[in-house]
């Protein structure tokens, strides 16, 4: 994970920065909005990738191997390469702290600086924080559909690429697993990683019984059995009882069985029913197996017994919505408001450097809306506060009782890291703390509600200046 990301960039970000320079505009004032449109799956995410970013930020160095690969290239001056060779990013960064439930529009960081600094973290940034914030979201929906019952990473055979197994790990444990098979990612993150034995390990052996008996030997304290390599019911189960009574004898408690293929369903009830009549109530039943939200989900409601899952493939890939989509769009520049033009209304963004507020109901304590306005802009919390749909003005929602949170915080300033840093699992109690700021009527996983993210009538009515004069102030 310790390597130069400086080059992590796309061309054409080089070819803007030098463009600003030729153009004596390198040193003006930009600020850049990173945020993700609707999204294909979940009308939320779960901010993720922060710590990264900001450790990109800080460590981007021109050096001279990267310098001498520029200038190989042929495209730029040697003036161009000087400036990249002392550059330092020295603007001010404000972020939506990791854990923290964000809404389509909604910025997850807005970077202030000059142009030249400021356009490169573009494609790096949203390499971190997409995939990052794609998985988290994903564990949360997964760990939603599981009522409780613990939730494991299993990815890193599957994930695409050692960074993507290792964050994609980090972002899971954000989003509400409770551990992962990553060692790895377990070492850096400070966390237990966690797994049992796979077929091989039975399979090696010269019979089922003697298998079990020589792991249960090795691991007394944490024995946890795999019951599915040959026959679920006839010959895994039987055996890992035999070995638990061992165990009992001995004094310890077994941990439980997995199963990890056949009809989860069926063979789970069959396996409580059966673990409880041997005398072993306390036994986990651990599945794994091409799970997600929908299986999981799915699996609920035909009553299956179940304790923990192991998740892999579809939570490190995010099976079912495999990108993000976040953007990084210029939202001022020189002290003017900007704003793109879009025939897809959905394109148009947001102009201005803003400030993002959560709006709760004071009765419930529970989120009702989020409110999204100028950085500057004066509003009076203490009034009756009056909330208007982005684009339909017709749909108003007047509070009396309620209070107010700014999302956003300072995680640079003047180019220097401020950034609070958290374990995952501090980061993993503010997301299940924020998503219990919301009825679940916004999370269910079909058709969830939309949640009311509106726009300041300060903001909306310089969207509309801007829309009227083709975009320019």
């Amino acid at each position: 994970m310790d390597k130069n990301l400086t080059l992590l960039t796309d061309f054409y970000e080089l070819t803007m920065m030098n463009g600003y320079l030729q153009n004596g505009m390198a040193d003006k004032v930009a600020v850049f909005d990173l945020f993700f449109r609707q999204g294909n799956e979940s009308t939320f995410c779960i901010a993720c990738g922060l710590e990264q970013a900001i450790d990109y930020i800080k460590n981007i160095s021109f050096g001279k191997e990267e310098i001498e690969y520029l200038r190989s290239l042929g495209t730029f001056g040697e003036d161009f390469l000087s400036r990249l060779a002392g550059f330092k990013f020295k603007g001010d960064v404000r972020a939506l702290p990791e854990g923290t439930v964000v809404f389509p529009n909604e910025p997850l960081m807005v970077i202030k600086g000059s142009v030249f600094e400021a356009q490169l973290l573009e494609a790096a940034l949203l390499n971190i924080v997409n995939f990052q914030t794609l998985i988290a979201t994903k564990a949360a929906r997964v760990v939603r559909a599981a009522r409780g019952r613990g939730v494991l990473e299993f990815g890193l055979r599957r994930a695409q690429a050692p960074d993507a197994a290792v964050y994609g790990a980090r972002a899971a444990v954000i989003g509400g697993c409770v551990g992962t098979s990553n060692v790895l990612a377990s070492m850096l993150f400070d966390t237990d990683p966690k797994g049992t034995h796979a077929h091989s390990w039975i399979m090696s052996f010269d019979d089922e019984l003697s298998a079990f008996r020589a792991y249960a030997e090795l691991y007394p304290t944490n024995c946890l059995l795999l019951i599915d390599t040959y026959d679920t019911l006839k010959s895994g189960l039987p055996n890992a009882i035999t070995v638990f009574r061992e165990l009992k004898e001995k004094g310890y408690k077994p941990v439980g069985v997995r199963l990890d293929s056949g009809d989860l369903a069926y063979l789970t009830k069959e396996t409580r029913r059966v673990l409880d009549e041997a005398g072993f109530p306390e036994a986990k039943i651990f599945v794994s197996g091409d799970l997600d939200e929908y299986t999981i989900e799915s699996l609920y409601i035909q009553g299956a017994k179940i304790d923990v899952y192991g998740v892999g493939t579809r939570l490190i890939t995010s099976h079912s919505n495999p990108s993000l989509g976040g953007v990084y769009k210029i939202a001022e520049f020189d002290g003017r408001p900007k704003l793109k033009i879009s025939d897809n209304a959905a394109k148009i963004t947001n102009p201005g450097e803003k400030e993002i507020y959560r709006i709760y109901d004071g009765a419930t304590k529970m989120a009702v809306a989020d409110l999204i306005c100028l950085k500057d802009e004066k509003i009076d919390f203490t009034a009756p506060l009056t909330l208007t749909h982005p684009t339909d003005r017709w749909k108003k929602l007047t509070l009396t009782d309620y209070f107010v949170r700014p999302l956003l915080v300072d995680v640079m300033k003047n180019g220097e890291d401020i950034l609070e840093r958290k374990s995952v699992t501090e980061l993993r109690s503010r997301c299940n703390a924020g998503l219990n700021e919301f009825w679940s009527e916004y999370k269910r996983l079909d058709k969830p509600q939309i949640y009311k993210v509106d726009l300041s009538d300060e903001l909306y009515n310089l969207k509309q200046e801007l829309l009227a004069k083709g975009g320019k102030k």
